[in-house]
């Protein structure tokens, strides 16, 4: 039996201490949150939200096996928000701008109802016209046939979940609509957990339901802020473990209303997403550092679109080869491009290597060090960097970059301090 099957199925009921408990955990973790982005400018605010709706649209395509690539979707998402787009450009797919749109919507414009035609607008945008031949559903309307969800071989099939004859879709999204806008209930991330829950189960479309259910949720939760800037990304900690997703779900649907289990998953992923926005805020903050440091050394448009795609992690070793790889240029542009930075003090060669010449960027000052008891410390199975500035104490988790740059002497832990720190001082 599913859970749509039963008698007044959207009376959901969860056990409050529990999720009181983990609650307060996402709620102390926003206010942290919100406490480093006071460090940033509205400019640096804007290049933060830019690099995690990136992170949610790349991710939410990616947990339905739709791969995207992230600098596309990069591009459009910083023309949008007018942001100066870093990196090499590149080409914008109707499929990228559709699911942008959606986002963006959702995000942006949270103080609007949510309707049945704002509804086939996005699933409108999520199938773009020039590629309708290619999708067998109907678009941008409920969907008029049944629905299941099947794994397996032919003949061995195993159905995960089935949901609501198609005649019950506009009755029961109506009901959900008029949930979903009533502000007597306030957007929380707890009405955010329901409405993607509750989404699902109905299964409103042929196609792109996971993707509008978590468009909702990001919609709920920037009601919830109060702010259009996204420093997070939900769907990004959803892909990171998303068989215990699609395993929750599938339990919680076949289960009796109690949606408790669901709730504290959902909860717990949305702590993990929060937390891990400390890493793109970080990013964003040594970016600023790193160019009000060198602020006086000249640079090309390509020495500084190269370098701003090491500095926003590129999974890479900074090389001459790679250089001319992503600038698409000639191997003796790139070392002279290079060549020029290290002159400069931007870039400074690994020390020991002889062949194939690693860089890193300099983070490091020439005055005197402003940080004191500088050390390690590992927690679970992270490394963390922490140190003490004037009477209080910080602590960022290191790159796994970082901390094989590290291991392997390339980078000095005095270099590292100044990369994750120095914001402190110069901001």
């Amino acid at each position: 039996m599913f859970i749509h099957q039963a008698d007044n199925w959207t009376n959901f009921v969860w056990d409050k201490d529990k999720v009181s408990d983990k609650l307060m955990q996402v709620m102390q973790a926003l206010g942290y949150m919100h406490g480093r982005l006071s460090m940033l400018g509205f400019e640096e605010q804007l290049k933060a939200t830019a690099e995690s709706i990136t992170a949610e649209i790349v991710s939410t395509s990616q947990i339905e096996g739709i791969t995207l690539k992230t600098n596309s979707v990069r591009s459009s998402v910083a023309r949008r928000l007018g942001v100066p787009a870093e990196g090499v450009a590149e080409s914008i797919s109707h499929d990228v701008e559709g699911i942008v749109s959606v986002e963006l919507d959702a995000t942006h414009n949270y103080k609007q109802p949510l309707t049945h035609e704002r509804l086939f607008q996005w699933h409108n945008d999520l199938f773009p016209l020039d590629r309708r031949k290619h999708y067998q559903i109907d678009i941008g309307q409920y969907r008029t046939h049944g629905m299941q969800v099947v794994s397996g071989n032919m003949g061995r099939e195993r159905v995960h979940y089935q949901a609501p004859e198609a005649q019950r879709v506009p009755q029961e999204m109506e009901l959900f609509l008029q949930w979903y806008n009533d502000d007597t209930i306030a957007a929380s991330p707890l009405k955010a957990a329901i409405a993607h829950f509750w989404f699902v189960c109905i299964h409103p479309f042929d196609d792109g339901n996971g993707r509008l259910a978590r468009a909702l949720s990001d919609s709920l939760l920037a009601r919830f802020e109060g702010s259009q800037l996204r420093y997070y990304s939900m769907s990004h900690q959803i892909l990171a473990d998303r068989d215990t997703y699609y395993r929750e779900l599938e339990r919680a649907q076949r289960g009796n209303g109690d949606i408790t289990d669901w709730i504290l998953w959902f909860l717990s992923a949305l702590l993990k997403a929060v937390q891990s926005s400390d890493s793109v805020i970080g990013n964003v903050l040594q970016k600023t550092y790193f160019w009000q440091l060198h602020a006086e050394a000249p640079c090309s448009k390509r020495q500084k679109d190269i370098l701003n795609i090491y500095l926003s992690g590129y999974d890479g070793k900074l090389t001459a080869k790679n250089w001319a790889k992503l600038a698409e240029v000639s191997l003796d542009t790139a070392n002279r491009d290079i060549s020029d930075l290290v002159q400069k003090g931007l870039l400074r060669a690994v020390q020991g290597k002889v062949r194939n010449v690693a860089y890193l960027p300099c983070f490091e000052a020439n005055d005197g060090i402003p940080f004191e008891d500088i050390q390690l410390i590992e927690e679970d199975n992270h490394t963390f960097i922490s140190m003490m500035y004037q009477g209080k104490a910080y602590r960022e988790q290191l790159t796994e970059g970082d901390l094989q740059s590290l291991q392997q002497e390339e980078r000095t832990l005095r270099d590292l301090v100044y990369k994750y720190f120095a914001y402190l001082v110069v901001i």
